[in-house]
């Protein structure tokens, strides 16, 4: 049963948050939205709720370590309310510098009452993170409070072993890391209306911290910044979208774009591929996005229309399959960036870490696989097909590919280290796909290029 949130502070907010996310398998933005954006609280307590959720989430494993270290009952016997109250507590003490611990322990205190608990457990989460703060200073930091002073690597350890065997201990402790930190704001710029370094003036006159991404062109990225995306200079003039350079770069590895060229985004999501392609379309070329899920549909138009963009792109809200059931195009380009586990981009979702079991691979890889054969129908002759996923896991990257590859003999494999810019090539790997893992100014992805054989 879902928590009602009842008005007030933004510890009740990402408490209930919390304790509505846990066990749900679902994403945590879908709680944010519900039970923080949509409320009455302030702009600056939205943060503060979200950072509160966020940083829990992140975590998690440290929140853990210290309550079982310090709380008279078992993790696994509290209700989800309970835990959920006693992690943004100690997020407050050992995370937020800013709060003082007695406001910390007192307003997470109240915000439970708020929830009609009851008394004892009152007490009990008073008397726990009353015991945290007064040890706060001999503490152990998350890098040495693991067994035998080993790190807190905030993963679940099918996860951590997996990449250890597939990146090596040190690359795994390093992703694990990263994904502990909050990731950096990145905009892609609306070249069909500015440039980057215009875009890049029109923030810097508002006092916003802008840099320019390393790797890929038109993209800025915004250190330290935590407000509202919408409110940022430039965003309702439609002069830029939120694309991080991974995904940037993913579309440049759709060419050539010719004259006259039908293309096609088989997995369109919120359109931020879809934007970069259609501001990419040389005259008389056309841009199909095909997107099943409703709301995606509805924000992705949105997204359109507020870059000027909706003209270029015809939008299908159904599945993949259903649409090249109907379609008499063949298609000069495509770019199918597939659902997948996400595991290259945990930094700004966090919660992937926790959802995600060893089971969900093999289940996302027969769907992409799936998806993949359908869509390669829609390829004409001597035309490219970018496959893309966010996810870290061979399973759903190489494996799909090569096996595909052997399958599919009217395909082959394309080296995409000559479409990206000099500084993006490094992330090519020795297959000839683009496969950067996640570090501080990039997500985890991977991009194969296939093209179909001209008919002999």
């Amino acid at each position: 049963m879902t928590l009602q949130p009842p008005q007030g502070s933004p510890r009740k907010r990402a408490i209930l948050c919390l304790a509505n996310w846990m066990g749900s398998g679902q994403p945590i933005q879908e709680f944010i939205e519900q039970g923080i954006h949509a409320s009455t609280l302030s702009r600056a307590d939205r943060q503060l709720a979200v950072m509160l959720v966020m940083t829990a989430l992140r975590r998690q494993q440290y929140l853990d370590t210290l309550l079982a270290r310090f709380a008279k009952t078992p993790l696994r016997k509290m209700k989800p309310l309970t835990l959920a109250a006693l992690r943004v507590g100690i997020v407050q003490i050992c995370f937020l510098q800013r709060i003082p611990d007695s406001a910390a322990v007192n307003e997470t205190v109240k915000a439970l009452k708020k929830c009609r608990q009851p008394a004892w457990l009152i007490r009990f989460v008073n008397g726990t993170l009353r015991a945290v703060s007064r040890a706060k200073d001999i503490l152990p930091p998350p890098e040495t409070a693991g067994p035998g002073g080993t790190p807190i690597l905030e993963h679940p350890t099918w996860l951590t072993d997996r990449w250890s065997r597939n990146f090596g201990h040190a690359r795994m402790t390093a992703i694990c890391r990263g994904n502990c930190r909050e990731p950096v704001l990145c905009l892609q710029a609306n070249t069909s209306r500015t440039t980057s370094r215009e875009l890049a003036a029109i923030l810097e006159k508002e006092h916003i911290n802008v840099r320019p991404g390393q790797y890929a062109p038109d993209s800025l990225l915004l250190p330290g910044h935590r407000g509202a995306i919408a409110d940022l200079p430039g965003f309702e003039a439609g002069l830029f979208h939120i694309q991080d350079q991974a995904a940037s770069l993913a579309c440049l590895i759709c060419t050539p774009l010719k004259p006259g060229g039908r293309y096609l985004d088989a997995c369109a999501g919120l359109g931020g591929k879809t934007s970069i392609l259609a501001r990419r379309l040389p005259a008389h070329a056309t841009l199909s996005a095909v997107e099943p899920d409703k709301r995606r549909t509805r924000l992705l138009a949105e997204n359109i229309k507020r870059l000027r963009l909706a003209d270029r792109v015809t939008l299908h809200r159904q599945t993949i399959e259903a649409f090249a059931a109907t379609t008499p195009k063949i298609f000069d380009g495509i770019l199918l960036d597939v659902p997948c586990s996400g595991t290259g981009v945990i930094r700004k979702h966090p919660d992937i870490r926790w959802n995600r079991q060893p089971g969900d691979i093999p289940d996302c890889q027969a769907r992409q696989r799936a998806l993949l054969q359908t869509a390669a129908t829609l390829l004409a002759p001597g035309g490219f097909l970018v496959y893309a996923t966010c996810s870290l896991e061979p399973e759903e990257n190489w494996h799909i590919i090569k096996q595909f590859l052997a399958d599919t003999p009217t395909f082959e494999l394309q080296d995409c280290r000559g479409d990206l810019p000099a500084d993006a090539r490094q992330l090519v790997n020795e297959q000839g796909c683009f496969a950067p893992l996640p570090c501080a100014d990039i997500n985890g992805f991977f991009a194969a290029k296939l093209r179909r054989k001209r008919e002999e």
